[in-house]
């Protein structure tokens, strides 16, 4: 089932999320809603806050054609123990902020520990983009989104466009919720 996407200005977006337990209810469900939820919105990754859900859980798809180059994963209390590499920039979307895309500095190297779906503990290694969808997703359910990362200036000239995406002045291709529209619109 394809779920609403979270909109900027939801408070869900900027918590720190909870762990979950292996019992979490209808977990695998919730994790191919979640994959069906992110292909349709052409997305590379989403997290459980991105859906109003304060949990510890992202996936990822970064896609292609041939098997070995395709990094598909499910991250359950997931925690990033390392960031290594001379930071780069890349031009970042998010499916919760649709139509604003932004050069962001990450680190081209994590060394990350999670659950996956089926709870086998890992810890692993993921450079070149794998390592960035990851830590943008990781930054969603650690209450942070792209758009923080911006210098004061750039987020004052983005702020009347966050703001209107917040009241549902968008047009997206996708089911999404908007914390701030009104009601008659």
């Amino acid at each position: 089932m394809k779920l609403p996407i979270v909109a900027y200005g939801d408070p869900v977006l900027k918590k720190v999320c909870a762990p979950i337990e292996e019992t979490y209810p209808n977990l695998h469900l919730l994790i191919s809603n979640m994959f069906e939820t992110m292909y349709n919105a052409s997305g590379v990754g989403l997290a459980a806050p991105q859906i109003g859900l304060p949990i510890r859980l992202f996936i990822v798809d970064t896609g292609g054609d041939d098997e070995k180059d395709r990094f598909k994963k499910v991250f359950i209390n997931a925690e990033i123990l390392e960031e290594t590499g001379e930071p780069w920039a890349f031009n970042e979307g998010c499916l919760s902020i649709p139509d604003i895309r932004e050069d962001v500095m990450r680190k081209p190297n994590v060394r990350i520990k999670y659950y996956d779906e089926n709870w086998e503990l890992h810890e692993e290694e993921v450079t070149g983009m794998p390592a960035r969808v990851i830590q943008h997703e990781y930054d969603h359910i650690q209450g942070t989104l792209f758009t923080d990362k911006l210098g004061l200036l750039r987020k004052r000239m983005l702020k009347s466009k966050l703001d209107a995406i917040s009241k549902g002045y968008i047009k997206a291709d996708y089911k999404m919720r908007f914390p701030n529209q009104s009601r008659r619109r």
